[in-house]
């Protein structure tokens, strides 16, 4: 007989398990048990019915593939292996997908419902409206009883305290429910001050969100001009109000945080902005003071008196050209300038024997009369 060591046992025990096809692929129901989400993102917990009980383990690749939130007391089918977690002796369920139990048929309408919206372009991107950067009115539509509104009445009073919250206590669960959101979504759409409207509850089996499912709610909501923010259930809750909503939160309290500005945020930005905007005035001033120091320097009186001087130069030379080209420079080489009738006479021709002219000299003028006239052979 072979001596084992108890890691050796366990190993070999896991073998056996895993050799087996029968354990290999196993769907077992139950209610679930002291359920943990670790921090890893695995799940641990228990599989009971009346009269036993199984460890299991669903890790982070697999639950992240959820349509639902696993809780204590919810009855599911786990689909998985068997297997021996050897450090720990003992062999459990490692599952690998997971559906809630004895619900099947309101699945097969969800999935056929959101297809049916989903084609005819309720969900498109194209038709969401904006949230208002600063809301002055918000409508709340959940439980006045519940933890949703008590939830996002504390974030939004902390965060910005000057919006206004008004609350309609709505059905969330049961038979009526879509009727009674409806009902509500009219009521915040007609007063016609409203900015925006969270609509929500608590996380809860798909029996408790499925007056969130509703054909009726998701048209109601889709045809609504006020924005509209869905909250409903924790963040793996996933509902036809979600989809169809101009903005879905995964929680009251982060509908809360969408929908309302952190005041203290916001004044630390006018703040930041505002010194940006003196700084950069008092920097503009110092570069003109700069630009104006320097023309001083360029511009300094010996450079003045070289432009004025280089400036006299060359007033000079056009002087002196303007007067070699002056008429009165012409006389004064001994040259004349003849006019009749207070006409400058450029040809003979424009003369006859007996005219009178006018004589234009350097010095004085002289009156003549024309006595013989000769034109130029050319």
């Amino acid at each position: 007989m072979a001596v084992l060591t108890v890691l050796q046992l366990n190993e070999y025990i896991k073998g056996v398990f895993e050799d087996d096809p029968a354990l290999q692929t196993v769907a077992v129901k139950g209610e679930i048990s002291n359920f943990i989400h670790h921090r890893s993102g695995h799940m641990y917990f228990t599989l009971k019915d009346e009269e036993s009980q199984i460890k299991a383990v669903m890790f982070k690749g697999a639950n992240m593939r959820l349509s639902f939130r696993p809780e204590n007391g919810q009855k599911v089918v786990a689909m998985g292996s068997i297997s021996v977690y050897s450090p720990g002796g003992q062999y459990q369920l490692y599952v690998g997908a997971m559906k809630p139990d004895g619900i099947g048929d309101l699945y097969q309408a969800y999935e056929k419902l959101k297809n049916q919206l989903a084609e005819e372009g309720l969900f498109d991107a194209r038709h969401k409206k904006p949230l208002p950067a600063f809301p002055q009115k918000i409508g709340v539509i959940t439980s006045a009883n519940g933890a949703a509104v008590r939830d996002i009445m504390n974030v939004a009073g902390r965060r910005c305290p000057i919006t206004e919250l008004l609350l309609y206590p709505a059905m969330v669960q049961g038979a009526g429910t879509d009727s009674s959101l409806i009902a509500a979504l009219d009521y915040f759409e007609n007063r016609g001050d409203i900015d925006v409207v969270i609509i929500g509850r608590g996380g809860g089996s798909i029996e408790d969100l499925w007056g969130f499912n509703s054909e009726k709610l998701a048209r109601k909501i889709f045809s609504m001009n006020t924005p509209v923010i869905s909250a409903v259930g924790h963040e793996t809750d996933f509902t036809i109000c979600d989809f169809v909503a101009d903005k879905r939160a995964p929680t009251p309290s982060a509908a809360a945080e969408i929908a309302v500005p952190d005041l203290k945020v916001v004044r630390q930005r006018l703040d930041l902005l505002a010194e940006r905007a003196v700084s950069g005035g008092i920097g503009s001033i110092e570069e003109k003071q700069k630009s104006i120091a320097e023309l001083r320097l360029f511009y300094g009186e010996k450079n003045v008196e070289k432009i004025l001087a280089l400036r006299r130069e060359q007033l000079k030379g056009m002087a002196g050209k303007a007067q070699s080209l002056s008429p009165l420079a012409v006389l004064s080489r001994g040259y004349a300038v003849v006019s009749k009738d207070g006409r400058a006479v450029k040809d003979s021709a424009e003369v006859g024997v007996g005219d009178s002219v006018d004589i234009r000299l350097q010095q004085g003028a002289v009156t003549a009369q024309i006595t013989k006239t000769e034109k130029e052979n050319g």
